[in-house]
């Protein structure tokens, strides 16, 4: 059963080895509760480095950075969860290697753990910033909780933060850093915020919405030292020999999937660890969800990779059947994302690469930031956002889904309802 870490039979459908999950993630959590669910009575074994139980990352840039959500508000489960449902939850152990052939996980340790199925949610590391000084104490980075304590601790009135990054999360650091008080310098190497993601259209609203709150934007620059006294950071120097002084610096430059545990055992990896639709490997009796999975995703015909919370929250409940060999199992959801900035709320629904849209369509007050806007390619609406305007997801996710073409005009309008487009 659970409180077993090793077991003496072969792999398949059997329930003497158990389903070893590697990430005590969101992703490694709604997993091993899917397993239940869907009637999985063997063992599942949840492995973690963190000495944390599975959390929610979103808190860590939002309500709890913020001192708004209690640090309990972040947890997946319960302590008491995991003994009550017969999960093993190991914490605080790395795993040093996989061996598929084996069906075996080794430990930093030296233990092993035999599995019948693996599911790897080993997540993502935030890229590190490649210039002197960037290893000096100030010099921040977020993806775990102990980081969102750190930054939350810099984040004074009148502290000079200085946030390298113009993406989801350096915007919203930037954010949290002006509602507590602290003067706040955004570097961003692109000429506006989240240019690759949204486009000109859509960005220049979150480059006017920081400007509006006091955020020192800088676009079009690239940082070539960090600066210190003591080995403390003190502040960050740019091409044109410009130094923009730091009391701390939040470094926002993206992330990373955690593919070396795969890599290392063999496993097909391509911009993470390339799955089919049903979250498999290219070993049968390996598994991969969440962050970490370049998988292939059937409406969109092509693999993709999606680094958003709703897809650690809900590729597991795939992984977790398709593990128990059901067929059936198809990750298929139109991927989703929010963000809340200030005032701003939003909510993005749908998947859109990097110049892969010919039209970009506002219904609403763009000015007054209550709006959605819809990216467009040959008339299909392949996203949509809504802006600080509410319940309307399930119907942008018709849309997105059917593939079919709409009239741009009716998308426009805020009269014609998105259900009769």
């Amino acid at each position: 059963m659970a409180g077993t870490d090793s077991g003496t039979t072969g792999t398949g459908g059997g329930q003497d080895r158990p389903i070893v999950i590697v990430g005590a993630s969101l992703g490694g959590a709604k997993a091993a509760e899917a397993l239940r669910g869907a009637g999985w009575e063997g063992g599942i074994v949840l492995i973690g480095e963190e000495h944390e139980r599975p959390y929610e990352r979103p808190p860590l840039s939002k309500g709890y950075l913020l001192g708004k959500d209690a640090r309990e508000k972040i947890y997946v489960h319960p302590p008491q969860w995991y003994a009550e449902h017969d999960v093993t939850l190991r914490l605080g152990t790395a795993v040093a290697s996989i061996d598929p052939a084996g069906h075996t996980v080794t430990l930093a340790d030296d233990g092993r753990v035999e599995y019948a199925k693996l599911l790897l949610t080993t997540g993502s590391v935030p890229r590190r910033l490649p210039v002197p000084g960037a290893d000096q104490d100030g010099v921040l980075y977020l993806r775990r909780v102990d980081d969102s304590d750190r930054i939350k601790a810099a984040l004074r009135p009148g502290a000079r933060i200085v946030v390298i990054g113009a993406g989801w999360i350096g915007l919203e650091v930037a954010a949290a850093a002006r509602t507590a008080g602290a003067e706040v310098t955004v570097l961003e190497s692109l000429e506006l915020p989240l240019l690759r993601v949204l486009g000109r259209e859509v960005a220049e609203v979150f480059a006017d919405l920081h400007r509006e709150h006091g955020v020192d934007l800088r676009f079009g620059v690239q940082v070539t030292e960090l600066t210190g006294d003591g080995g403390t950071v003190t502040g960050v120097v740019l091409a044109d020999g410009t130094t923009v002084a730091a009391d701390a610096v939040v470094v926002g430059i993206g992330i990373v999937p955690a593919t070396g545990l795969a890599e290392a055992a063999g496993l097909e990896v391509d911009n993470g660890i390339k799955t089919d639709r049903h979250l498999r490997t290219s070993d049968p009796d390996v598994y991969a969800a969440g962050d970490v999975a370049n998988a292939y995703h059937p409406l969109f015909g092509k693999h993709i990779r999606v680094e958003h919370w709703a897809n650690a929250l809900n590729q597991p409940q795939t992984a977790a059947r398709a593990l128990l060999g059901q067929a059936d199992a198809v990750h298929d959801r139109i991927p989703y994302f929010f963000s809340d900035q200030y005032d701003l709320g939003m909510e993005y629904v749908g998947y859109v690469e990097p110049g892969g849209y010919d039209q970009v369509v506002f219904r609403g007050d763009r000015a007054g930031r209550e709006f959605i806007a819809f990216w467009l390619s040959g008339g299909r609406v392949l996203a949509g956002m809504n802006v600080n305007v509410w319940d309307v997801t399930d119907p942008i996710r018709e849309l997105v889904r059917s593939g079919r073409a709409v009239d741009t005009k009716a998308l426009a309008d805020p009269n014609v309802p998105l259900g009769d487009l």
